[in-house]
């Protein structure tokens, strides 16, 4: 059939089905083939590779994926999808449509067998980009990189440095795991229906190993998370107000002092080696 990044291919089809979007699982699929191809070049998809799509929709960015890699699995939620995806995906017989909520599939059950090199790639439903990104990352899904269209502010958090109005535990967190590159802007135009923000695409590209050593990788994240929870508090009244963490303002000024850090400094300057050091101090 005729691609569906054609926006009239995709109206005859959400005719012929008589489909309703789905407002809980925020569905605004891409109809502008120039993004998707740029998204598949950025993804470097070849033959060799086996591509995990979140969301796959009515299968629009599917039938690129299919014709660039190895195998598809196509993970979509809404059931009312999968007759359209029948008949969109037919004539590609290196798919697998799973009606799954990803959040809940053992993705390593799902490719345990295959030895070919995973890529995800994905238009994610803005609701629920951290959880489904920090959950193929924490899970330690195999995937060598995870190329994902989600809000421009969530990209640039993602990328943010310390110091910027951006930096945040999310970017703390991506970087600790991947590399973030952003691709591309896409404006709302590029979707149907039109969303009220504007998107990114980025490419977060696996760390072999995390880029910076810690002992305790889960308390390292509980500081993160108390650093960031009160930004305009010093890093030792967060740290010392956190539910999740039991540590004095005493203890804080002394790992403070030993790292050569004022006591008054915030959260929102540290970087993540400094957050990986200030761990190791206050686990001792």
């Amino acid at each position: 059939m005729e691609k569906l990044s054609n926006p009239q291919v995709t109206i005859e089809i959400l005719k012929k089905y008589n489909f309703a979007f789905q407002k809980r699982y925020g569905q605004n699929f891409l109809i502008d083939g120039h993004v998707i191809e740029k998204i598949i070049r950025a993804a470097d998809i070849t033959k060799d590779d086996v591509v995990l799509e979140i969301g796959p929709g009515i299968g629009t960015m599917t039938q690129y994926l299919a014709e660039a890699a190895g195998y598809v699995y196509a993970v979509e939620i809404d059931k009312n999808l999968l007759p359209i995806l029948e008949e969109t995906l037919a004539e590609y017989d290196n798919v697998n449509v799973i009606n799954e909520d990803i959040l809940k599939l053992d993705i390593h059950e799902l490719i345990r067998d295959d030895k070919r090199t995973l890529k995800v790639v994905a238009n994610l439903p803005y609701y629920i980009t951290t959880p489904i990104i920090m959950g193929l990352f924490e899970n330690d899904v195999p995937a060598e990189s995870v190329t994902v269209m989600v809000q421009k502010e969530v990209a640039a958090r993602m990328q943010a440095l310390p110091g910027s109005k951006d930096y945040g535990a999310l970017s703390l967190a991506v970087q600790y795991y991947a590399e973030p590159y952003i691709v591309a802007h896409v404006p709302p135009n590029c979707f149907m229906p039109r969303p009220n923000v504007a998107s990114s695409v980025i490419r977060l590209t696996r760390w072999d190993k995390p880029p910076v050593e810690v002992d305790d990788e889960k308390l390292m994240f509980k500081l993160i998370r108390a650093s960031f929870n009160q930004r305009r508090k010093t890093l030792q009244n967060s740290i010392n107000n956190s539910q999740e963490l039991n540590i004095s303002k005493s203890e804080v000024t002394d790992a403070l002092n030993k790292m050569s850090l004022s006591e008054n400094i915030r959260g929102e300057t540290l970087s993540l080696e400094q957050f990986a050091r200030l761990s190791d101090l206050l686990k001792k």
